[in-house]
């Protein structure tokens, strides 16, 4: 079959993470990058090979015609009108999180994409880390009896420094809880298999960025909270953050406990944050109620594909589905209204924070 060719909309640090996973696949070519720095741009295109074309604006990339499938990596803030450009190709479309920074954005962009024939998929890279979908497993093949509460807790490193220092400000990247966290609250509703009714949270600025300002403004953004979520099951779930905390020996620590047993997955951090400089290995650990012996496990992920980028992997292996998906047909696993209810959530636990009140959804 003949290979698919990508263009990247968005050539940052994360659309080259997607550059080099594609790079890993058989049957996938990154034939086009666009990009309106021209420092990102030239690096995206280098990585991508000799034989990708560079553009300034995702227009002419469209136009181009060298394209059979789209990933959208451009800043949070201009998801919502390069997709009422790009919607109209029919183009398959893998679109970064999170969908956009609003819900009206978000739902105006369901609308327009209701009379696509062309699969949009989410990405949502955290549901593809392989001790996550071992933990995932393990719940879908009831390990733990039926999950009654959910817990997530990232202890990682500030934003790192972007073009244009989009990241610094709630306006263009939805708030922290939106954009670093409406990963966690769609594994909450993947794992909970229930829809949210209640956001409780406590956050705030308080270590990152303290001595920075843009243009006369001072960085907005959460740098720790604690979200709580009730859901209409009855399931319980709480998110643990804090984006000053790059020494944390676990990045990411992601439980559920059930009637049964409690499964967790231990993910580090990215290599040059361990204190070797050496990529680390993930664990899978269930412990059974009726018994004091955990099972506990390592999760082995290869070399080459942790080299891709700062997602244990993930990035690759969701790139693996979407190129399935693409050549065989059928939905995506993760879909416009999966995003779009993760931001849902992001923006109730925003409010939370700002007010004080319990937020209803």
């Amino acid at each position: 079959m003949a290979d698919i060719r990508y263009g990247i909309i968005g050539s940052g640090m994360m659309g080259q993470e997607h550059i080099r996973a594609l790079g890993l696949l058989e049957g996938a070519r990154v034939t086009a990058v666009c990009d309106p720095d021209e420092g990102m741009r030239a690096s995206a295109a280098f990585i991508a090979g000799a034989e990708c074309a560079a553009f300034t604006d995702h227009t002419e990339l469209l136009q181009s015609g060298l394209c059979d499938a789209l990933v959208l990596a451009a800043p949070n803030h201009l998801h919502h009108e390069i997709l009422k450009d790009v919607l109209p190709a029919d183009l398959p479309m893998l679109v970064e999180k999170p969908l956009c920074t609003t819900l009206a954005a978000c739902e105006d962009i369901l609308a327009r994409a209701s009379s696509r024939t062309s699969q949009v998929w989410v990405a949502m890279e955290y549901r593809y880390m392989p001790p996550v979908e071992r933990l995932l497993n393990a719940v879908r093949a009831g390990e733990t009896g039926r999950p009654r509460m959910i817990s997530i807790r990232e202890h990682r490193f500030p934003f790192l420094k972007k073009i244009g220092d989009w990241n610094r400000f709630e306006a263009k990247t939805g708030g922290t809880l939106v954009e670093k966290c409406c990963h966690f609250f769609d594994l909450m509703r993947l794992i909970a298999q229930a829809e949210p009714v209640r956001v409780y949270a406590s956050g705030g600025s308080d270590v990152n960025f303290q001595d920075e300002e843009y243009e006369g403004e001072r960085p907005d953004i959460l740098d720790n909270a604690f979200v709580v979520i009730d859901f209409d099951n009855g399931v319980r779930a709480m998110l643990d953050l804090c984006m000053f905390a790059e020494g944390s020996g676990w990045q990411e620590a992601i439980a559920v406990t059930g009637d049964l047993a409690k499964a967790e997955a231990f993910v580090p951090g990215p290599s040059r944050f361990s204190a070797d400089g050496k990529e680390r290995h993930s664990e899978f650990v269930l412990s059974p109620r009726a018994s004091k012996l955990e099972h506990r496990e390592i999760v082995d992920v290869d070399p080459a594909i942790l080299a891709v980028g700062d997602h244990h992997g993930s990035t690759y292996f969701q790139h693996q589905k979407f190129l399935a998906m693409i050549r065989r047909g059928g939905v995506p696993e993760v879909s416009l209204e999966d995003g779009l209810k993760a931001v849902r959530i992001g923006l109730a636990a925003e409010q939370s924070a700002k007010t004080s009140a319990v937020v209803s959804l």
